[in-house]
């Protein structure tokens, strides 16, 4: 387990560190050019919008899968009573 979390770190960390300069490069602008304000508001929007949906898309999971378990521990209930 800790092998495979430690490859994981790499395989993500080693990348990242690899485009790092590609990034930063001449001036701030990137690997898409200069960002204008419409491209930033943007993104800023997008995140804003992600840490709203995401809770509300992992709570519907969880409650469904909460519901689904509970319906199999009723069943067996059902089979182990005599």
């Amino acid at each position: 387990m800790l092998r495979r979390t430690g490859l994981t770190l790499a395989a993500v960390v080693i990348p990242a560190l690899a485009l790092a300069p590609a990034a930063s490069a001449a001036d701030g602008e990137g690997l898409l050019g200069r960002p204008t304000d419409f491209e930033i508001t943007m993104w800023g929007f997008g995140v804003i919008a992600l840490f709203m949906i995401l809770p509300v898309v992992l709570s519907l999971i969880q409650h469904r899968l909460e519901t689904r378990k509970e319906r199999a521990r009723e069943q067996l209930e059902r089979v182990r009573r005599p």
